[in-house]
């Protein structure tokens, strides 16, 4: 029989999934080492909204951290 092995591409995409899996696992943490790293650039280089986005930037994560661990 030649039938596609469940982790193979193929397989993934007659699943009907929208995203590819090393995106599924991988989209968070770059998406908040992303905001992360523009919250530094940003407490670095500007001032007055700078100030407030680099706030959130780096707070965001912090506080993503914090409820996941209270949710176990």
């Amino acid at each position: 029989m030649n039938a596609a092995p469940p982790d193979s591409d193929e397989a993934f995409a007659q699943a009907g999934n929208r995203f590819h899996p090393s995106l599924r696992l991988w989209g968070w943490p770059v998406a908040l080492g992303l905001l992360s790293a523009s919250g530094l650039v940003s407490a670095l280089v500007s001032d007055g909204w700078g100030d407030a986005w680099s706030w959130f930037a780096l707070g965001f994560p912090v506080v993503l951290m914090a409820w996941h661990l209270r949710r176990r």
